[in-house]
C-alpha cells in the first residue's frame, strides 16, 4: 500500500506532464484532497495550472461549464478526478470528453469515483509490469474471432469480434487523441454479438458501485440475446438495484446493447473493492451496456450511457484455446 502522494506523482507521470505546459485539474469538493494532490505534483512541474472545483459551479448533477470547456480546449493535460453522480454522465462527463476528444494534442486521464484508497493501491502498482501483461494479452486477443468466458456462478456467454473493430491497449501510457482512466490496466474492445447468461457477481460502474457495493451476495443475472438486453431476461435478489439497473439502460437509445468487452491487466491488484474505476482493472473480465466509445474502438454507433459490471474469477477461451482459468491469467 502506498499513499495519495505516491499515487499522484505516479499520475502525473503517466500523463507525461512538462515544463511550460497548460494543465487542467476538475475535482468537486468530496475528493478536493486528491485533485490538491495531484495540483502539488503538477506544479512541482508547470506552474500553468487551472484547477475548478465543480461545486462553484452550481448543484450537482452539473451541466458542463463553457468556462471550464474553453479552457480545456486549449490545453496539453487534464485531469478529471471527481465522484459519480446520478444524471451527470449525460450532462457533464459526455460534453467534457467531446471537448477532450477534439483536444487532438490533449493528454487526458479520467479518474472518475476516484477514493484514497484507489491512490494508495491502482494509482501505485508496477506500470511497466501492467504494460507488459497488457501487451500480452492484446497479443492474444486482437485477431480473436470469439471468446467465451465462464465462471462457477453461471457465466456462460460468447463473444464475437470484427477485425473492423479496433482492441485497445490502456497501460497507464497516457497519449494525445484517446482518454485514459487512472488506474489504468486494461484491454478491450467492442464485440458485434454477445449471446448467454452474464453473472456481474463483482461491481457495477456509474453511481452503483457507491450506491450497491460489491454484489457477491446479490449478482445481477444477465440473458444476453444478440447483444441486447430484454426487461423479462434480468434476475437479481435486491430488487432496487434491479429497478435502476433496467431504468439505466433503457434510459438512453442503445443503452441496453453490449458495447465494451474488456479484460483487466493490472496484476499489482490482489482484491475487488467495490470501486468500479479500480475494479475494471483487476485481472478478469468486465463487459458494459452502452456506448462502444467509438471514437477509440471504430463502432458504428453509440449510446449516452455506459455501465460497466465486473465478472468475477472467470474462465476465458480465446478461439477455443485457454487464456485465463478461474480469474488467473496461464503466463
Amino acid at each position: 500500500m502506498g499513499s495519495i502522494e505516491k499515487g499522484a506523482k505516479q499520475a502525473v507521470k503517466c500523463v507525461k506532464i512538462k515544463k511550460g505546459e497548460k494543465v487542467v485539474i476538475i475535482t468537486d469538493e468530496s475528493t478536493t484532497n486528491i485533485g490538491v494532490a495531484i495540483k502539488r505534483a503538477v506544479a512541482c512541474i508547470t506552474k500553468d495550472v487551472y484547477f475548478f472545483v465543480m461545486e462553484d459551479f452550481g448543484k450537482r448533477p452539473l451541466n458542463f461549464p463553457k468556462k471550464i470547456g474553453k479552457i480545456l480546449a486549449k490545453a496539453d493535460a487534464s485531469f478529471y478526478v471527481a465522484q459519480d453522480v446520478k444524471g451527470e454522465g449525460r450532462t457533464f462527463d459526455n460534453p467534457m470528453l467531446k471537448v477532450v476528444a477534439a483536444n487532438k494534442k490533449l493528454r487526458h486521464a479520467h479518474m472518475s469515483g476516484i477514493t484514497a484508497e484507489v491512490m494508495k493501491s491502482g494509482m501505485c502498482s508496477d506500470y511497466k509490469e501492467v504494460k507488459r501483461v497488457s501487451r500480452f494479452v492484446y497479443e492474444k486477443v486482437k485477431n480473436a474471432s470469439w471468446i467465451r468466458v465462464t465462471t462457477a456462478k453461471g457465466t456462460d456467454f460468447t463473444a464475437e469480434f470484427s477485425s473492423g473493430i479496433k482492441w485497445k491497449v490502456y497501460d497507464g501510457d497516457v497519449t494525445p487523441k484517446d482518454w485514459y482512466n487512472l488506474p489504468d490496466g486494461e484491454v478491450f474492445t467492442s464485440p458485434i454479438i454477445v449471446n448467454g447468461m452474464i453473472v456481474i457477481d463483482g461491481v457495477l460502474g456509474d453511481y452503483f458501485d457507491k450506491k450497491f457495493g460489491t454484489l457477491e451476495n446479490t449478482p445481477l443475472v444477465v440473458k444476453m440475446e444478440n447483444s441486447r438486453v430484454k426487461t423479462d431476461n434480468v434476475r437479481c435478489k435486491n430488487k432496487a438495484l434491479k429497478k435502476e439497473f433496467l431504468e439505466y439502460i433503457f434510459e438512453n437509445e442503445n443503452g441496453n446493447r453490449v458495447g465494451e468487452f474488456g479484460i483487466g491487466t493490472n496484476t499489482g491488484l490482489k482484491k475487488l473493492i467495490g470501486n468500479l474505476l479500480q475494479d475494471e482493472k483487476f485481472p478478469g473480465i468486465h463487459i458494459a451496456f452502452g456506448s462502444p466509445y467509438p471514437d477509440e474502438t471504430g463502432a458504428n454507433w453509440d449510446s449516452d450511457g455506459h455501465l460497466d459490471g465486473v465478472i468475477k474469477k472467470s474462465t476465458v477461451y480465446v478461439d477455443g484455446k485457454m487464456l485465463m482459468k478461474n480469474g488467473k491469467f496461464l503466463f
